[in-house]
């Protein structure tokens, strides 16, 4: 079933605001806090300092009428700068690979700051900022 969820970054305190939020909406996370540890590295890029390996990669808290907030910790050692346009996401888990292009195809028309899909160890994944500023996250996870 297709899913809509908002996507939170913070520079480095996921874990305070989430558990803050978690107090607030009195809810459990959905699946583990995962951690950049968890995982290694991606190929060509540095090995996480031990203060990044730290930091959470994600993390899911369900708050009202089914929808969810993600969040992950920006990293200031790989260039991620915080800024008002690049704190939230609204992210999209379509039903099949297929509408996940057709979305992302259109939403990134003339679009700014694009990672193209791509296969990612989770899933099928991309993002796009539109050509109004709103930032758009496109999920179609690994099948079981």
């Amino acid at each position: 079933m297709a899913k809509v969820s908002i996507y939170l970054n913070f520079m480095g305190n996921t874990e305070e605001a989430f558990n803050f939020y978690k107090s607030v909406f009195n809810t459990e996370f959905i699946g583990p806090v995962i951690r950049n540890k968890d995982f290694p590295a991606p190929e060509g890029m540095p090995a996480f300092s031990e203060e990044d390996k730290k930091k959470i990669m994600h993390v899911c808290l369900p708050i009202l009428g089914g929808v969810s907030i993600m969040g992950t910790d920006m990293l200031e050692s790989m260039g991620h700068k915080l800024v008002v346009g690049n704190n939230t996401t609204i992210n999209l888990e379509p039903d099949s690979k297929e509408e996940t292009d057709r979305l992302y195809n259109l939403l990134s028309e003339a679009a700014t700051e694009c990672a193209p899909m791509s296969q990612q160890f989770w899933g099928y994944w991309g993002v796009c900022l539109d050509k109004f500023g709103i930032r758009w996250m496109f999920n179609f996870p690994n099948q079981q």
